[in-house]
């Protein structure tokens, strides 16, 4: 793998909109309609209360990912957009940006990461289990579809 940064960016970056832009293209192909239609404030990333995050391979915005608050605990953080252009896949960008939104969640006072994706997502989720998440209840926009997954984790 090249030289990998991974840089803080506003969601509504033009830059980490393009990648968005992709993620949900994906997600569409997956599951068919828009991707996701969970709704998403930029605010909502934006510190204290979120972080997104843009990956650059040598140079070139290549993944992104994020987190907003969840509830009103100001103890769990959300993971949001996480995404990996296909090119550069398999490669370790989703391992260090998973990291790093981790790392930036705790660093603000989360305690714990939540999240909600699809089975139609293997790869995710196998990453997903690797950093040690596991099922919780449903909790999102998507809470009462089949094939949600829900997981989370203590940072």
């Amino acid at each position: 793998m090249g030289e990998l940064e991974i840089r803080q960016v506003a969601y509504d970056d033009p830059v980490a909109q393009t990648l968005v832009a992709a993620a949900l293209a994906d997600l569409g192909q997956r599951y068919g309609g828009p991707g996701d239609e969970t709704p998403v404030d930029p605010a909502e990333f934006t510190p204290p209360r979120g972080t997104f995050l843009v990956a650059y391979l040598d140079g070139e915005p290549v993944g992104c990912g994020g987190w907003r608050s969840f509830g009103d605990t100001g103890t769990v953080a959300e993971l949001k957009r996480m995404f990996t252009l296909p090119a550069a896949r398999r490669r370790g960008v989703a391992r260090r940006v998973l990291a790093a939104v981790e790392e930036s969640a705790r660093a603000a006072g989360r305690s714990r990461m939540i999240l909600e994706c699809g089975d139609r997502q293997p790869e995710a989720i196998a990453l997903y289990k690797s950093f040690g998440y596991e099922p919780i209840p449903h909790f999102g926009y998507y809470r009462d579809y089949p094939g949600v997954v829900s997981l989370g984790r203590d940072l």
